[in-house]
């Protein structure tokens, strides 16, 4: 089996929500239902894991549309690897979360 280390539910929920697009805490915790108590410490673990990558976004874009900034995580390599463990896995995870549009952003209505 190797050295992988597995990943919680909540974790593996997380990172199959970004990887469907959903790239922000604030998304991540509307589309999974889970608590921001939740959701950034996983991201956290799962950036120090390597499993995600972040960037904060531009101040202009954040002053335009008047909100604070967002962080932007996307899933590495090694991170759709864990996925894909965990959904074996957590047999209810696959299709649990729909794809996003190509927009980065879900509709509200």
């Amino acid at each position: 089996m190797g050295n992988k280390s597995y990943l919680s539910t909540s974790a593996a929920i997380i990172l199959q929500a970004v990887d469907n697009g959903y790239k922000y805490g604030f998304d991540i915790m509307d589309m999974t239902g889970l608590p921001s108590g939740t959701v950034y410490p996983a991201l956290r673990k799962l950036e120090e894991s390597k499993f995600l990558t972040s960037k904060w976004e531009k101040q202009s874009v954040a002053n335009k549309d008047q909100r604070p900034l967002r962080k932007y995580y996307e899933i590495t390599v090694t991170g759709r690897e864990a996925l894909a463990e965990a959904v074996k896995r957590y047999r209810f995870l696959s299709g649990s979360i729909p794809e996003t549009s190509a927009k980065p952003r879900p509709s509200r209505g």
